[in-house]
């Protein structure tokens, strides 16, 4: 188990829109952030959209905040 340390984190928010699926948008989406930012730490997905046409999903559109560690 364990214990959350005592830093401070600066939010990001992101919007990613694939034709795939909710849960394959937050997982390009930290990748691709953790490319730039360093020391992403936590992520909550703060909305979930998505587009039809004919009764089927043609894209999702998730938007998530993330937290990275500011250095001490």
């Amino acid at each position: 188990m364990s214990i959350m340390s005592n830093h401070v984190y600066e939010p990001l928010e992101m919007t990613r829109s694939p034709p795939t699926s909710s849960d394959h948008a937050v997982e390009v989406t930290l990748q691709k952030a953790s490319e730039t930012v360093e020391n992403i730490e936590w992520f909550q997905v703060t909305e979930t959209r998505g587009h039809t046409e004919g009764g089927k999903i043609v894209h999702w559109q998730v938007t998530l905040k993330a937290g990275f560690r500011v250095e001490d």
